[in-house]
């Protein structure tokens, strides 16, 4: 039987394997190395890129960046995702299917597509600029992306539309796996629905809340392409993030000769310190749900 087991396992194990392990091991070895990835010979460095690192000022900025965006996204997406599925759980609402599809479209859409878009949509001379000088709300058109005032906000707000959909699908699983009992309950004790979601149903998918408030986290944490294709970080690395960071870095010429190496060192010491606050976060999640039972 574990035989069996191992079987229909070995693809997604072999395919981890090639295109995450062995990833993730040339890393390893490339931050070691100064080494532009377009040569054939690499210099050993040690640990002098990982010391670079602690004084490059824009590694700092991207890395501060970086949970800026979280800190303001998090608990937006959450708070969005959980209200439209719990208005979306309702079996009385009629079209509630259609509803959730609408609010699903842009997780399929690619990101690429969504930031051309946008760059038009929030354009100086786009509908909302236009819009805005209709109603007389602003004097003169808002560079939306080019300000570094609000650049990093926009982006926030677009990525929510974007990825609401899919932590809207995580809550509908929790709430669907409360019992129908329930709600009656709490009807018959004279529960308004306000208060059946606060004191009720909310305690109860809490488990499934701090799960998903991981995955909204660690995903923020590796937001790349919606700021690569509205804003590539700017303006003067505003919305500069880690993953934009690196990628510049990496692979991009505008600074120079590409630094792999470097890079490397940035993506691994970024990423061991996502891996310490998602262990945190995993540890708060199970005492919680302990104290809870």
């Amino acid at each position: 039987m574990n035989a069996w087991c191992w079987l229909f396992m070995s693809a997604a194990v072999i395919f981890y394997i090639l295109f995450q392990g062995y990833p993730i091991l040339c890393s390893i070895q490339y931050s070691f190395l100064d080494w532009s990835g377009l040569t054939s010979h690499a210099k050993w460095v040690g640990f002098q890129n990982y010391v670079e690192l602690l004084h490059d000022e824009l590694f700092w900025n991207a890395f501060v960046n970086s949970f800026q965006y979280t800190a303001l996204i998090v608990p937006l997406e959450l708070a969005v995702s959980l209200f439209l599925a719990y208005m979306l759980n309702d079996e009385k609402m009629k079209g509630r299917s259609l509803f959730r599809t609408m609010y699903f479209v842009p997780v399929v859409t690619t990101a690429s597509v969504v930031g051309i878009i946008m760059i038009f949509i929030l354009g100086v001379q786009g509908p909302v600029n236009h819009l805005l000088l209709s109603l007389h709300l602003i004097r003169q058109p808002i560079n939306f992306l080019g300000d570094a005032k609000y650049a990093m906000p926009s982006l926030v707000l677009i990525s929510l539309w974007k990825d609401c959909g899919t932590y809207m699908i995580y809550w509908l699983a929790g709430l669907q796996g409360v019992s129908k009992d329930v709600y009656e309950a709490a009807t018959v004790d004279g529960a308004n629905r306000r208060q059946t979601f606060f004191h009720i149903v909310l305690p109860l998918i809490a488990p499934i809340g701090g799960i998903i408030a991981i995955l909204c986290i660690i995903n923020s944490l590796k937001v790349f392409d919606i700021v690569k294709t509205m804003t590539e970080g700017g303006p003067f690395y505003a919305t500069d993030v880690i993953a934009t960071y690196v990628y510049r870095s990496a692979f991009s010429s505008e600074i120079g000769m590409p630094r792999l190496g470097y890079a490397s060192a940035a993506a691994l010491l970024f990423g061991f310190t996502v891996i310490v606050i998602g262990t945190v976060l995993n540890i708060i999640k199970g005492k919680l749900a302990k104290h809870a039972i």
